[in-house]
């Protein structure tokens, strides 16, 4: 095999029956998803060394190489599919294959080199899946809603069925959601600092331990646009564009949204905001974001100081 001289850089596309390998400035090779393949991979890997295998995130498909190969000793990033694609046309490749995802994974494993994190443990994957499934009851239940109003007879008393049998999901979501925080003595602690601030509920508290494990880890303004609530710059030469928000984790930043709502009317620091940004000429909605970041921001710095609500707290 070949290697670069700062490190053997791995590259893998997972799929649910087979992953392709690269090797950066090495070969290629394709392997099953069952166990056999993968003790044949993280068996390779370990034997020539490698420095980082990098995966995309693929609907929970990668999770069982990535743990084989955390298992094995190999260091595990993995990362955003659109981070990759963008970085693969910007070196030319348009063309999408297998063999191809897994040649240019492997070029942005040495060329960007992202940082291994440990993978979550049993306990942090099922709050996580709980906490997506709540996500996937909610909107069913709005779009069920949605059909009610156009069904008349039979079909509308069948919709408004499904409505009452999805509640009652939701509802038993919900309980093992606060059971599971509960039991952790870690997660009890946080769920407490959090849901002492004005406008923090259940469902923000077991989003952010679910999702955004990084809270208290980081300064706020890496927290702020690892969120997507930091403007972004829009400007080129004497052009001075508009500012906004995107990118991002999109799921933390709905609920988020739907707090800082809630803050504007019972928290009074995030109302005293809005409504000061209100008074300047904000929109509304620029205002709101500004109210996210404000929270979001506090919550960090309480978690990154073990400091309740009331306290005066630095943001680091």
């Amino acid at each position: 095999m070949v290697s670069s001289n700062d490190g053997i850089w791995i590259g893998i596309d997972v799929s649910k029956a087979h992953v392709d390998v690269a090797v950066f400035g090495g070969r290629q090779w394709r392997e099953t998803t069952e166990s056999t393949g993968l003790l044949r991979l993280t068996t390779e890997l370990v034997e020539v060394g490698a420095t980082l295998a990098v995966l995309e995130a693929s609907g929970g498909y990668e999770v069982v190489v990535a743990a084989a190969l955390a298992a094995a000793g190999v260091p595990v990033a993995i990362v955003n599919p659109r981070q990759v694609r963008h970085f693969g046309r910007a070196t030319g490749i348009l063309a999408k294959t297998d063999r191809l995802d897994a040649r240019v994974l492997a070029r942005f494993a040495a060329v960007v080199q992202p940082e291994p994190r440990p993978l979550p443990d049993a306990a942090q994957v099922e709050l996580t899946e709980l906490v997506q499934r709540r996500r996937q009851v909610v909107d069913m239940i709005a779009a069920e809603k949605l059909r009610r109003r156009g069904a008349s007879g039979h079909v509308g008393q069948q919709i408004q069925a499904h409505i009452r049998w999805l509640e009652t999901q939701l509802d038993e979501l919900d309980h093992e959601l606060t059971e599971l925080v509960r039991s952790s003595p870690l997660w009890r602690d946080k769920d407490d600092l959090l849901r002492g601030v004005p406008g923090v509920g259940p469902t923000l508290s077991a989003t952010l331990l679910a999702e955004l494990p990084e809270l208290g880890h980081l300064n706020r303004r890496q927290i702020a646009a690892l969120v997507g609530v930091a403007p972004l710059a829009h400007d080129s030469g004497t052009f001075r564009g508009r500012r906004s928000c995107w990118a991002g984790r999109a799921s933390v930043r709905r609920v988020l949204y739907m707090a800082a709502l809630v803050a504007t009317r019972c928290n009074p620091t995030i109302k005293d905001t809005y409504q000061r940004l209100l008074h300047a000429g904000k929109p509304k909605k620029v205002a709101l974001v500004a109210c996210m970041r404000k929270l979001l921001v506090a919550l960090n710095a309480m978690l990154a100081h073990n400091t309740p609500w009331h306290a005066e707290v630095q943001t680091p």
